[in-house]
């Protein structure tokens, strides 16, 4: 094969590229140091997660002020010991495991005094079969691995007629095992596909290395920047998932275009250059848009998101720059080798019945593009009505956050659960705490107290607590309803709107605590999600505009991945919320959307599908500027990126499906919700709407205010079948 001269491109991407390509052994260097000391500082020095999604001006928030301020001894943190005995708690064989079980949580160095169910009538009920106790803890910032004996001590306490149940916040977490093995799963997957898609060990392992290397260090990066933004610690695991996700797929699509340039005739150095400068400056683009997705959390208002979007974005940044310099070093090294350690095939050229060869037949894709092309307006209402279809259960979504109810039914934590609420109801597990100011120890908030007890839906409210300094006083009523159910919500807001108003005499009284802070972060979610859709598509609108010079096709990439983004929001709900093959899917039980997974999924996938967007349309693009012809551009554009778009999706759905091995569930949503619009979008949308509505559009796809469509050259055009090659 003739090769060509190294082109002198313009511009700072070909320089860059010609840079990291000759410097090769200085690039890997520089980016292996560079890694290492990155991991060495984060893991070892990276600031601790962050989950309070509590502040603003909500009641709860203002409630927890006032607690933390007046009520110091509230702060710290608690388990919940839940006993069922089946010949009551007197029993003597029973009462000798109940008292050890107790006698052992007490004697722990994490806990303080444990007060015996013995002791306190309070504690178990009128028949004596079930009782509860509360294990104070002694560190706020207890670790999990500390807690985790506590767990297996109560655990394996079970049998023999009793059953025992640890649960609270810090006994979910000690229980729940690490992610395990899902990301390898996910990175195993996409060396499968990449071989498929390359059928070269060489080729399948640059896109991996790249991406690993890039997420390492972009993870680490997020640790460090915690210390400036604190985040959640979901944060490292959505870091992870598309990190690895946009990580393959850049060098993917980077690789891919340098493959094709190899075949053209083009030197290993000039090949790169035209890679980074063509597919590179459309990955540069993606990228940027996935940030600016992203940071679009920031509208949210709420410091935890904010923290997950620094995070987050830091790490898909440190992929675009390993994607443009990383990559070009590495095949600085391969050249010619990049189909190297490949199966033995057969190299002959087949010709079907009609003597052409089949290199020079048409693709499936261009094949596909045309059956659409032909009859566009029936595709596309066909399409459209199918995604409407599947976005319809979004309308009845509910959010929520998960709590030991919605956990898999072998956790001691779901056993406590079960057991308080028979013993106790289920509201005992979703208290709400009520807190006002008051002027003297000697404040009366009988009335308050009694008018929260008589409200339908209250099972029973405590006695009202003034604090030491005599400036404010709180108070607890248990609602007959769980944590997750609507009529929780319902009671919260008749008590804000309605009964307190009345019985307070004009003084505030706040309704606050974990129940109610989880509440007032739904509505604050749903209420505050609008204006991040609108941020988002604004400013990602502004960047397509800017690389495909074409105002028709940015707001046709605007609505179609409105549509992916609603159909994966709809199969969520379905799935999750209304429990079809829930279980299948391992979700314990029917449960709503976790708060923080709808508007964490926005951002991710509208990033997501303006990458396909932006690589699709930047290749249709190029073929409209040198034919002028819609419906060619669009056959040749979709023909020439089928096959790398299909493999990039195909990695996607593999890197999301797998955290649905994982055993958090709100981890699961996310990662199904996502995998569920990936593969809408690199089907329905890529490869039935696109064309079909570019095809109804014609000329206007390219109109751009003060700028003429650009007209069909004059020489003449190879058949679509040549020009085609994917």
């Amino acid at each position: 094969m003739k090769t060509t001269e190294t082109p002198h491109n313009d511009g700072a991407l070909a320089g860059l590229a010609r840079f990291c390509y000759r410097r090769r052994r200085l690039v890997l260097l520089t980016w292996i140091v560079a890694v290492i000391a990155v991991a060495f500082a984060g893991f070892g020095y990276g600031a601790a997660s962050d989950n309070d999604f509590s502040g603003g001006d909500s009641d709860s928030a203002k409630a927890q002020v006032l607690i933390e301020k007046h009520f110091p001894e509230q702060q710290g943190d608690t388990l919940t010991l839940a006993i069922k005995a089946e010949k009551g708690i007197d029993d003597p064989a029973a009462r000798q495991k109940i008292e050890k079980v107790i006698a052992d949580l007490d004697a722990s160095p994490i806990t303080g005094p444990v007060i015996s169910p013995y002791q306190d009538e309070a504690l178990v009920t009128k028949d004596r079969r079930i009782a509860r106790t509360t294990i104070p803890l002694t560190d706020k910032d207890v670790e999990k691995t500390e807690v985790k004996p506590l767990v297996d001590t109560v655990t394996n306490a079970s049998g023999d007629a009793v059953t025992l149940g640890l649960g609270g916040e810090k006994a979910e977490k000690a229980e729940t095992p690490p992610q395990g093995p899902a990301e390898g799963i996910g990175v195993l997957t996409a060396a499968v596909i990449l071989f498929i898609a390359f059928g070269s060990l060489v080729a399948m392992g640059l896109p991996i290395v790249t991406a690993l290397m890039a997420i390492v260090g972009g993870i680490a990066l997020t640790k460090l920047v915690g210390h400036l933004v604190p985040s959640p610690n979901f944060t490292v695991l959505v870091a992870t998932m598309i990190g690895l996700g946009v990580g393959i797929d850049y060098a993917l699509f980077i690789l891919t275009r340098y493959k094709d340039s190899l075949q053209e005739g083009d030197a290993p150095e000039s090949a790169t250059v035209k890679a980074i400068t063509t597919a590179g400056h459309a990955v540069l683009f993606a990228g940027t848009t996935v940030v600016i997705a992203l940071l679009g959390l920031i509208a949210m208002g709420q410091k935890m998101m904010t923290g997950v979007a620094i995070g987050a974005s830091v790490t898909v940044l440190v992929t675009m720059v390993a994607a443009v310099t990383l990559l070009p070093a590495f095949l600085g090294f391969t050249g010619h080798k990049i189909n190297s350690l490949r199966p033995p095939r057969r190299t002959s050229r087949r010709q079907g019945a009609d003597g052409v060869p089949s290199r020079e037949r048409r693709t499936p894709a261009e094949r596909w593009a045309g059956v659409v092309q032909r009859r566009p307006l029936v595709a596309a209402i066909l399409a459209g009505a199918g995604l409407l279809v599947l976005a319809a259960p979004a309308l009845s979504m509910r959010l929520s956050l998960p709590d030991a109810s919605v956990q898999p039914h072998d956790r001691s934590s779901y056993t406590s659960y079960t057991i308080i609420s028979e013993g106790f109801g289920p509201g005992y597990g979703a208290p709400l705490i009520f807190a006002t100011e008051v002027d003297s120890k000697d404040a009366d908030l009988r009335p308050v107290v009694e008018a929260v007890s008589k409200t339908e839906g209250i099972a029973y409210a405590t006695p009202p607590r003034v604090s030491k300094d005599g400036q404010a006083a709180i108070f607890m009523a248990f609602p007959k309803t769980g944590y997750q159910d609507e009529a929780t919500a319902d009671l919260v807001h008749e008590l804000r709107d309605d009964v307190l108003p009345k019985a307070s005499g004009g003084e505030k009284v706040y309704v606050g605590g974990p129940n109610a802070g989880a509440i007032d972060f739904a509505e604050d979610t749903s209420s505050r999600l609008p204006l991040m859709i609108a941020v988002v598509i604004a400013l990602s609108l502004l960047l397509l505009v800017a690389l495909v010079r074409s105002v028709t096709i940015a707001l046709q990439a605007a609505v179609m991945n409105l549509l992916s983004i609603g159909a994966a929001y709809g199969v969520l709900v379905a799935i999750v919320q209304w429990g079809w093959l829930g279980s299948a899917l391992g979700f314990p039980t029917e449960m709503p959307v976790t708060t923080w997974v709808p508007m964490m999924m926005f951002p991710l996938l509208f990033g997501l599908s303006m990458d396909y967007e932006v690589f699709l349309i930047s290749r249709v693009r190029e073929e409209y500027e040198r034919t002028g012809d819609t419906r060619v551009a669009v056959t040749r554009g979709l023909a020439r990126t089928a096959k790398v778009i299909t493999a990039a999706a195909a990695i996607m759905i593999a890197v999301f499906t797998t955290a649905v091995l994982g055993p958090d569930v709100a981890v699961k949503q996310i990662g199904l919700g996502m995998a569920i619009a990936v593969l809408v979008d690199a089907t329905i949308i890529r490869m039935v709407l696109v064309p079909a509505v570019m095809e109804l559009c014609g000329k206007a796809n390219w109109w751009m205010p003060g700028r003429r469509a650009p007209k069909a050259v004059s020489t003449p055009q190879a058949s679509v079948g040549e020009e085609a090659r994917v």
